[in-house]
């Protein structure tokens, strides 16, 4: 549908057909409705289910599990709610406030931006449901397992003084409006406030996307992106860490970059660095941390990323 929308327009009616202006805006057309109309309806629906999810109710849900289970709780919430960077720093401090181990609060931190379940479907949509599963199994890994990895260095001494002093989620809220007129109002904000925030980085992804998919020749990209070799992970990890998007915004961005041959880990070590180690969301985490975690939260991050790029790259063929 959504092709053939772009079809319509940009080669039966604009006559581009079979130049690179017309290739790279068929591909913008494109990709850019299916994004949104796919961002639209699931995070309604989402809504509908998640009217009574507040920030309080995960940190409350975490905190009665035990360590392990915790430890799969703060992952797999990570990844269903639709927390970015910015609004789960505070959850960071609730979660410490509320006792939770350092461990368990930096496993849901590292899950929370990198996946969610509207990147998750928009993902399926574009580079297909076994390729997904496989992002979406490398994240989860990531973050659960960096949860170990962090907590041996007994960072608890670098969280900044202030942090352990607040005391957040304890005023009374409001009760939730659950009937189906509160739930539907609660779904259309919803929309309105997460596709507001990230219709942008929507709408750059695709067009750097279509810019490459039109005009960069597939041979060009694989010779910049490498054979998939140690030095061009690490490329990919240094590219995406000054830049920042939601994990919808880099999709066109990665389906572009696999259609041009470059190497599934490659490319995949590049999404993660997007999503999880910007220099936006690291300034945003400094502000709770000190210098010493956030070099060992930031060090863990690009060391299991590169990691994860070279073993795909070498499973060339299989996955």
């Amino acid at each position: 549908m959504f092709e053939a929308l772009a079809n319509w327009i940009v080669y039966d009616l604009a006559g581009l057909q079979g130049t690179p202006l017309g290739s790279a805006l068929q591909f913008f057309v494109m990709d850019v409705s299916k994004i949104l109309a796919l961002l639209t309806l699931v995070i309604y629906v989402m809504g509908l289910l998640r009217a009574l999810l507040a920030p309080e109710k995960v940190r409350e849900f975490i905190r009665r599990r035990s360590n392990i289970s915790a430890r799969f709780m703060a992952v797999g919430l990570g990844a269903v709610t639709p927390f970015c960077s910015c609004s789960s720093i505070p959850l960071f401090i609730g979660f410490l406030e509320a006792g939770i181990p350092l461990g368990v609060t930096l496993s849901f931190l590292i899950a929370s931006p990198m996946i969610n379940e509207v990147a998750v479907v928009v993902l399926a949509s574009v580079i297909g449901v076994k390729m997904t599963a496989i992002y979406v199994a490398t994240g989860l890994t990531v973050a659960f397992v960096g949860g170990f990895v962090l907590e041996r260095f007994k960072l608890e001494r670098w969280v900044e003084e202030y942090v352990w002093k607040i005391h957040t989620g304890e005023a009374q809220r409001a009760a939730p409006d659950i009937s189906l007129k509160g739930r539907h109002e609660y779904a259309l904000a919803q929309v309105r406030e997460i596709v507001g925030r990230i219709w942008k980085f929507v709408l750059i992804g695709v067009a750097v996307g279509a810019l490459i998919h039109g005009y960069v020749p597939e041979d060009f990209v694989a010779r910049i992106a490498g054979d998939g070799g140690f030095l061009s992970v690490v490329g990919a990890v240094l590219v995406g860490v000054p830049l920042y998007s939601d994990a919808v915004g880099i999709i066109p961005i990665a389906e572009v970059l696999l259609g041009k041959g470059v190497p599934l880990g490659t490319v995949l070590a590049f999404m993660m660095a997007v999503t999880a180690l910007s220099l936006p969301e690291m300034m945003i985490l400094r502000k709770v941390v000190k210098w010493p975690l956030l070099g060992a939260f930031t060090g863990y991050l690009a060391t299991a990323f590169v990691i994860v790029g070279l073993l795909f790259n070498s499973l060339r063929g299989v996955v």
